[in-house]
C-alpha cells in the first residue's frame, strides 16, 4: 500500500511539473487563447476560473517585468552609446581644431624672428641659395683668372730672373774682361 502512495504522489508530481513546464513554455499569445478555450461560456460572457486567471496574470506581469528590464538595459545601452558619441563628438572636434593649428603652423616658419608664410620662405631661401651661388661662382672664376694671372707673372719673373742672372753673368764677364784690359793697358803703359 505504502507503495502504491509513493508510486501515486510521484507520478502527480511528475505531471504536475510537466504541465507547468508546458504552460511556460506557451507563448501569452497562446496561453490566453488557450484560457479563452478551456473557460466556460455563460451569455455572452466567459468565465474564467480564478486560479487560471491568477496564472495568466502572474506570466503576463512576469514578461511585462522582463520587457521593462531589457527596455531599462537598452535605455541604458543607448544613453551609455550616446554619452560615448557625445565624447568621441567632443574628441574629433578637439581634434580637428588642433590639426588646424599645427596646419596653420605649419603654414607659417619664423625666419630671424620674423614670421613668414612657408612659401614666401621657401622663395627667400631659393634667392638667398642663387645669390650665394652666383657669387660663389663670380669669385671662382675670379680666382682661377687672377691665378692664371699670378702663374703668368711667376713665370715672368722666373724668366726675368734667369735672363737677370744671364745679363749678371755677362755683365761680370764683360767687367772682368774690361779689368784685364784696363789692367794690360795699365801693365803696358808702366812698361812702356
Amino acid at each position: 500500500m505504502k507503495l502504491f502512495i509513493r508510486t501515486l504522489l510521484i507520478t502527480l508530481v511528475s505531471y504536475s511539473l510537466n504541465g507547468q513546464q508546458k504552460k511556460n513554455t506557451l507563448s501569452v499569445q497562446e496561453q490566453f487563447d488557450q484560457v479563452y478555450r478551456t473557460s466556460v461560456s455563460y451569455q455572452e460572457f466567459k468565465v474564467v476560473r480564478k486560479v487560471r486567471y491568477q496564472e495568466l496574470k502572474n506570466i503576463v506581469q512576469d514578461s511585462m517585468n522582463k520587457l521593462k528590464i531589457a527596455i531599462g538595459e537598452k535605455n541604458d545601452t543607448i544613453s551609455l552609446q550616446k554619452s560615448s558619441i557625445s565624447e568621441s563628438k567632443k574628441i574629433i572636434a578637439s581634434l580637428t581644431n588642433d590639426l588646424n593649428l599645427i596646419r596653420a603652423k605649419k603654414k607659417r616658419i619664423s625666419f630671424l624672428g620674423i614670421s613668414m608664410n612657408t612659401s614666401l620662405y621657401v622663395l627667400l631661401m631659393s634667392f638667398v641659395i642663387i645669390v650665394l651661388l652666383s657669387s660663389s661662382a663670380y669669385f671662382i672664376y675670379k680666382f682661377k683668372s687672377s691665378n692664371v694671372y699670378t702663374k703668368e707673372a711667376k713665370k715672368n719673373l722666373q724668366e726675368l730672373e734667369g735672363e737677370f742672372a744671364d745679363y749678371k753673368k755677362k755683365s761680370l764677364l764683360n767687367e772682368q774682361k774690361l779689368r784685364r784690359k784696363f789692367q794690360d793697358e795699365i801693365n803696358k803703359q808702366r812698361n812702356s
